[in-house]
Formats: C-alpha cells, sequence, structure tokens
C-alpha cells in the first residue's frame, strides 16, 4: 500500500514522539499497518487524538475513524431524565472489587466505578481516570497522568495515592484478587510508583506491548478505590467516581442507581436506573418483550430468534468471547494428546455456528487467537471434523473401544445445549460424556484449585468474556500453575508446557504488530497439536433494547453503559 505523505509535517510531529510512538507511525507510514489497526495501535501506547489525527492527515487520510464496523450502538434521541430499566444475569457472589469472576459481578462494579481507561466497542482505548500514558522505549515502564478534580461520592479528591493503593491490592497474592489472571508475572506490587500527586509508574516484571488494556475495563476488577478502602465493604457503599450512585443493591434480586449530580465529566442523561437479575435466559426476554424491562444486557440468539426478528434495537459486537472446553492433561485419558485432538476433531464447528448463533459467531481454532485480533495469524489452517481420523487417534491412543467421562458446565445462555453437541459428537467415536450442568455459582464454587467444578473436573466448559487483546486467554487459562507467581490462575486443563510458556512471554512483550502475528502463528501451531483447550467458536455480543430506548453502549466483555440513556 502506498500512501501519499507529507513528510515535512510527518517529522514534525516525529519529533515529539517516543520510539515506540515513531515506530508504529513509521509502520502505517510504510503501509504495514491498515488505518484500522494504525488507530487502534496508537490508543495503546497513548498517542493522542490530535497527534493521530495529524498523523493520518499527514498521511493523506481523514481523521475521522471508520473502526466503527461491527458496532451497532445509537446516540440518544430522547430527552434527559428518563428511567431505564435493564436486565442482566445474576451475579454470582458478593460485588467485591477484589474477588468478582462473573459478568453481573462486573456489571454492577461499572456503574459506580471508573477505570483508568476505556477499552471501547471497536477495541480502542479511551482515557476515563488517566488521561495518558506513554511507555519507556522497552516497554516494560508504563507512566500515566491521571485526571485532576475528579471526588470519589464520598466527597475525597482522586489523586495517585488511590490509584497505587488499587493496584498495589490487586497485585499483592496474599489478596487473591481475581485481576491477578491478568498481572500475574506482570505486575508486582513494588512495580507501582506514586512519581507526583497526578503521575504514577508502573514498573513492570517484563516488557509489556498492551499493557494499558490491563488497566482498562477489560480488567474488569480495576476501578480504582479511595486509598485505604476495604473492597470487602463495596457491597455496602458502591463507592467510586462514575456519573451514577447507589439507591438500593438487593442480592440475588437487582439494584438501582441514581445520577451523580456531582460528576467530574458529561452528567448522565437518566434520573436513576434499575437492573433486575435474571439466572436464565428466556424470563430476561420475556421480561423485554412484556414491556417490563427497556433493555436486554446480554443474549444468546438460541431462545432469543423473536428479538432478532422483532422491532428490537439490536446491537451486534464482534467479539473474543468464546467458551472453553478444557481437558485435564494431568488426568488419564487427557493426558495423551491424540485423545484431546480426537475430541476436537468430532465437532462440526461450522454446524455449531450455525445451530447455536444463525450465524453470529466465527469458528474457533482451539487457540485464544480470534478473527477479531489484529494479531491472529489466519495462514494457520483451520481444523476441520473428521470423525475417521478421530477414530484412528484413538486408536493408536489405546482406546479403539471409547471410554467413559464426565463433562461438568454451568446453566448459562447457550453452554448446555453446547455441551450435548459435544457429548453426541464425542459418541460418535465412542466416547461418552456424562453431563452435569450446574448454576454458575455452584460451579464457579471459590474459583480456586480444590473448590471449583470449574477448574477441579476432568472435563470443564466454561464461558469467557471478551479482551481486546488475548493477553489474558494466553496466561490465565494456559500457562503452566506456579502458586508462588500466581501464574495459571484458570488452568483448568493443568496444561504445562515449557515452549508454549516461552512463546507467550515473547508475544507479550513484543509492542510490533508483524511480531506478534509471527508468535501468533507459532503459538496457534502447538495449541493445535497439544489441543489442552477447544474453542469452538468466538461469538458476537448481542444486547437488546426496546424500539424508543437510545444511548445504551455495552462493550463485548459484559459491561453496560446507560449513562447516556434515553426513550423518545
Amino acid at each position: 500500500m502506498t500512501r501519499n505523505i507529507d513528510h515535512r509535517r510527518l517529522g514534525r510531529i516525529r519529533q515529539d514522539q517516543g520510539d515506540i510512538a515513531n515506530h508504529i507511525i513509521d509502520e502505517f507510514a510504510a503501509g504495514r499497518l491498515s488505518r484500522r489497526d494504525f488507530i487502534r495501535r496508537a490508543s495503546v501506547v497513548g498517542i493522542s487524538v490530535p497527534v493521530l489525527g495529524s498523523v493520518l492527515a499527514a498521511c493523506g487520510s481523514s481523521s475521522s475513524s471508520s473502526a466503527k464496523s461491527g458496532t451497532s450502538s445509537s446516540t440518544a434521541t430522547g430527552a434527559p431524565g428518563a428511567v431505564i430499566k435493564a436486565g442482566i444475569v445474576t451475579p454470582t457472589g458478593a460485588i467485591n472489587p477484589v474477588t468478582i469472576p462473573d459478568q453481573g459481578g462486573l456489571d454492577m462494579l461499572a456503574q459506580t466505578g471508573e477505570y483508568l481507561c476505556l477499552s471501547g466497542q471497536t477495541l480502542t482505548l479511551k482515557p476515563v481516570l488517566a488521561t495518558s500514558w506513554t511507555p519507556n522505549a522497552t516497554s516494560d515502564v508504563w507512566t500515566f497522568k491521571i485526571r485532576q478534580g475528579v471526588k470519589f461520592h464520598n466527597g475525597a479528591t482522586l489523586t495517585a495515592d488511590d490509584v497505587v493503593y488499587t493496584y498495589q491490592l490487586h497485585t499483592n497474592t496474599k489478596n487473591g484478587s481475581n485481576a491477578l489472571s491478568a498481572f500475574a508475572g506482570v505486575l508486582s506490587p513494588s512495580g507501582v510508583v506514586k512519581v507526583d500527586d497526578y503521575t504514577v509508574a508502573f514498573h513492570l516484571d517484563a516488557p509489556n506491548g498492551n499493557f494499558p488494556y490491563l488497566t482498562s475495563s477489560d480488567n474488569y476488577n480495576m476501578i480504582i478505590l479511595p486509598k485505604g478502602y476495604n473492597p470487602a465493604s463495596w457491597q455496602s457503599t458502591f463507592i467510586g467516581t462514575g456519573p451514577f450512585v447507589l439507591g438500593s443493591y438487593t442480592p440475588k434480586s437487582g439494584a438501582t442507581f441514581t445520577r451523580n449530580e456531582s460528576y467530574w465529566g458529561t452528567k448522565a442523561l437518566p434520573s436513576q436506573t434499575q437492573f433486575t437479575f435474571y439466572d436464565t435466559q428466556n424470563p430476561e426476554i420475556l421480561a423485554l418483550t412484556g414491556g417490563t424491562i427497556d433493555v436486554v444486557g446480554q443474549f444468546s440468539v438460541s431462545g432469543a430468534e423473536e428479538l432478532l426478528t422483532g422491532s428490537y434495537n439490536i446491537i451486534k459486537l464482534k467479539s473474543s468471547a468464546h467458551r472453553e472446553l478444557s481437558m485435564r492433561c494431568d488426568q488419564a485419558p487427557f493426558t495423551d494428546p491424540r485423545v484431546r485432538q480426537a475430541i476436537a476433531l468430532t465437532l462440526n464447528r461450522p454446524a455449531i455456528v450455525t445451530a447455536l448463533f444463525k450465524g453470529y459467531a466465527d469458528v474457533g481454532n482451539d487457540s485464544p487467537f480470534a478473527p477479531v485480533f489484529p494479531s491472529t495469524d489466519t495462514g494457520v489452517a483451520q481444523r476441520a471434523q473428521s470423525i475417521s481420523q478421530a477414530k484412528s487417534l484413538l486408536a493408536a491412543a489405546g482406546h479403539s473401544s471409547g471410554f467413559s467421562t464426565q463433562l461438568i458446565t454451568e446453566n448459562f445462555v447457550e453452554i448446555p445445549e453446547y455441551a450435548q453437541i459435544v457429548a453426541q459428537s464425542a459418541a460418535e467415536i465412542g466416547v461418552k460424556i456424562n453431563l452435569k450442568v450446574e448454576s454458575s455459582s455452584a460451579y464457579y464454587g471459590k474459583a480456586t484449585f480444590g473448590n471449583s467444578d470449574w477448574l477441579d473436573a476432568t472435563m470443564s466448559l466454561v464461558d469467557y468474556g471478551h479482551r481486546s487483546v488475548p493477553n489474558v486467554f494466553l496466561t490465565a487459562p494456559l500457562e503452566t500453575i506456579n502458586a508462588k507467581t500466581g501464574t495459571g490462575p484458570w488452568n483448568a486443563a493443568h496444561f504445562n508446557n515449557s515452549q508454549y510458556d516461552k512463546l507467550v512471554a515473547q508475544y507479550i512483550a513484543a509492542s510490533d504488530l508483524s511480531t506478534q502475528r509471527s508468535l501468533a502463528g507459532q503459538i496457534e501451531t502447538l495449541l493445535l497439536t497439544q489441543t489442552p483447550i477447544i474453542f469452538g467458536y468466538f461469538y458476537n455480543y448481542l444486547t437488546a433494547t426496546a424500539s424508543g430506548v437510545t444511548g445504551v453502549y455495552p462493550t463485548a466483555i459484559g459491561h453496560l453503559f446507560l449513562y447516556n440513556a434515553a426513550k423518545s
């Protein structure tokens, strides 16, 4: 690709940028990055919007973003002051920023809490409580400027001390934070350093080219707390800096929030929001179609066809959200990778996407590299169904007559149906899979090894929410388990492969897209050979609103932001 470049103007812009930012600018100018990828990478390394626009103009491109494909959210057209009623999945436990592992819980956190930055619908980062961030030349120190003039709901002023406290709280392995799924091996408490009252430097354990995503809404536990605040008390206060304040919260039932009239930014349009919790999808769909609620935070196509054909606004987001079918690599018969490959080869993935999602999903290739990621190596051959090959592998592994095992999963949207498909497919090669479907709270348990069917079952099928970069998917469920360092905290497959660990470390350290894509191909190939986890599909994230409701902004990880919602 050739670009009509104003080199003099581009040279002036480059003078004020760091090494990594200039490398990204040069890659774009040389045509090795698409416009969309450039915008995304620019947001990661903290290139400001004015500078980004100047680069695009110098390279003969408009500064308005075209990266909105796949985004169907609408701007508000109604009057302010409405009461917006939403339905979401029931949180599985207490609303504690340190321990929340689930979609309902993360959605509650973000109603009143805020992150350093927001990972938006187009996978770009937007400043929130941080106004800017920059890496050093090796991407192992990232410096964040904290927004001034922000107050918590109790009137206290936000400073760097609150950010340092929050990040040291979550990175301390003794606290058991769910955010360690992202921070283990990346950031330690001693690496969180106050530079001045409104500047924080993160000195990383190792270089990380995508670190800002770990400070964003993608790392959903990381709302900023007041210094010294006890996170176990959060459910009683919902203290944060956000555009809404807590009205009431009733576990297993719902919550209400009112507009924060002292908010630092643009005031929310709704006067109040009301959330109702649902354990299953069907009553949630009935509530929307019956007019009881205005918004369904997320729905699965299966069982909700009426929404797709009716007079409802459907917000569709391409995402990396998926299900992981783990097989215990340390328990027979799954100690043999040929057995794991055989199970994977029984699945007709295009048919699954059609049956469960009516096409609103992408086929998976047994690695976390979803099509939505720019770094995914799409040249790696797609695994396809082959019953004959599966039988041959099973026989070579000494199981020509098949075997029996148990698969434990949760009762959450399409997952039980997918589990039935997995069992029916495996039966074609003589493998009998006995299904056990539990409530989400019973399935997750304490979300620690020895206390969770999710992490302890021989076969386990779990939901994974979207991330804008694959780092968490590569580390938490697949890195070698190490209690001392906190790595592999979600490794339900108990996968242990030093070559994999090495490749992932190299991928995470890389700051340029071409290196990431090269390493991604090697990781994808290794995981196809080992198959500790089956990644069958990556589904579109779907939200529905009543026809007169506008301005609803979901993210593919599961947030439902209603600050700009209105009714016409």
